[in-house]
């Protein structure tokens, strides 16, 4: 690999990352959300959610509500390790890299022009009398324990919650309706904090894992809003054969990429990419916005120690529902892995997101022109931004060949400091003034070249 990789995994933004479910406090303490890290595994109508949930509030017995299509059963439900999800973030984050302009008088032979490894695989109603509320399920699994229920309507379900000794952050029911018209069942896990790690008097639950056939394809994120305090931001990873998401009911934009930047940017990467977001929504207000789309098992380049997700991985994430008999090397060399965020206040997100396939994307490659999007090949696209050396030694030769870029020279003029990546339930970067002020001088970006990423 021919540059030196920055940062591998910045900027999941943190003032209150969505949530697709709200939690309800037994003790009568208003708790809040404060991370959340989804990724979603699609097979044909097979839908496999995990999620990483953080909370903070006081040390007692709490729970969370989450609508599914279906009952859950026993063998629906797992918990996850954690370690999954810290790869999954680290090899779609925005990157910063490095490249050195190579000796302009050495041989051909030992100069590169790109750094692209050539691995990629394709892969509201009247008020009536509320309904009993059925109890569909019950287990446990990890320090969770899971009931799932039914109702009839929103007041029955309330109604039980209360009951059950669990204060519901208000506006609850209303937003509850939706979902109980539909049909839909409601996972609820609630936590026993005897059974919780707590590290620095924050509790430190175990990502949980559900699973269920359902013909659309889509994620509850307007209960989260009822745990929020503010504006939310929603990162969502999908893993998907051969195939990438976008959001079928919001507006999709691609993050601009390819951005040659100050090398000052390699102390304030999070400040720089903060305010190049907050552009891009500036100038698309309400957009989805796509960070990644990438062959699951590859990069280019890597983020230190992740080349890929594993075929561990992708099995813990959902993979091992098509069984051993089925090719899974095969169908593990063809998964794409999608980075979508959104970011929006209580007041302005009406509908949970839905999904559908886009269109095969590229860009954020050296061999790859332009600060945008293109459509067609494999799905190759990140958020990616460079800082240059130029070449700093004498050139003595008749005829130097000039930008030719790669790793720095063996012999001192340069190095690649590496930035650790803020961890999950980190605070969102301050913004810069403007991402404009760490451009470098032949980086022509405009607003009007954000490519929209819609079939």
């Amino acid at each position: 690999m021919c540059c030196a990789l920055l940062a591998g995994a910045v900027l999941c933004p943190r003032d209150a990352d969505a949530f697709c479910g709200f939690y309800v406090a037994g003790s009568g303490a208003q708790l809040q959300n404060s991370g959340t890290h989804v990724v979603l595994m699609r097979i044909g109508t097979l839908t496999v959610l995990s999620m990483q949930n953080d909370y903070s509030g006081p040390p007692a017995d709490f729970a969370m509500v989450v609508p599914v299509p279906v009952v859950l059963q026993a063998d629906d439900v797992r918990t996850l390790p954690r370690d999954v999800f810290d790869r999954v973030n680290a090899l779609s984050a925005p990157r910063l890299v490095e490249y050195w302009e190579q000796d302009p008088c050495a041989s051909a032979t030992t100069a590169h022009t790109s750094s692209m490894s050539h691995s990629i695989d394709d892969l509201l109603g009247r008020a009536v009398a509320p309904q009993p509320v059925q109890v569909h399920a019950r287990f446990a699994v990890g320090e969770y324990d899971v009931v799932v229920l039914g109702a009839g309507d929103s007041a029955a379900l309330e109604q039980w919650l209360r009951a059950h000794g669990y204060r519901i952050p208000d506006g609850a029911a209303a937003i509850l309706r939706p979902y109980v018209q539909q049909g839909m069942k409601f996972f609820v896990a609630k936590v026993d904090a005897s059974r919780v790690r707590f590290v620095g008097g924050r509790a430190v639950l175990s990502p949980l894992r559900i699973a269920y056939a359902s013909q659309g394809f889509s994620l509850p994120v307007r209960l989260g809003l009822l745990n929020s305090s503010g504006e939310q931001d929603l990162i969502v990873h999908i893993l998907a054969e051969s195939r990438r998401y976008e959001v079928a009911n919001y507006p999709n934009v691609t993050i601009p990429t390819n951005l040659e930047v100050q090398d000052r940017t390699r102390s304030a990467f999070g400040s720089f990419y903060e305010a190049l977001f907050r552009e891009t929504l500036a100038a698309s207000p309400g957009a989805v916005v796509t960070e990644y789309a990438w062959s699951a098992g590859s990069c280019d380049p890597c983020p230190g120690g992740v080349m890929g997700l594993s075929s561990s991985d992708l099995q813990t994430l959902g993979m091992d529902v098509l069984g051993p008999s089925y090719n899974l090397s095969a169908y593990q060399s063809r998964v794409v892995l999608t980075r979508l965020h959104h970011r929006y206040a209580p007041t302005v997100l009406g509908e949970d997101l839905v999904f559908r396939v886009g269109l095969p994307i590229q860009g954020g490659r050296e061999d790859t022109p332009g600060n945008g999007a293109s459509v067609g090949g494999v799905n190759a696209f990140q958020a990616r931004y460079i800082i240059r050396h130029p070449y700093g030694g004498r050139i003595a030769c008749d005829n130097p060949r000039r930008n030719m870029w790669g790793p720095p020279p063996s012999r001192g003029w340069g190095a690649a400091t590496p930035v650790v990546p803020p961890g999950l339930g980190a605070e969102r970067p301050a913004a810069a003034a403007s991402s404009h002020s760490f451009r470098g001088s032949g980086t022509p970006w405009r607003t009007a070249r954000h490519a929209r990423a819609r079939p």
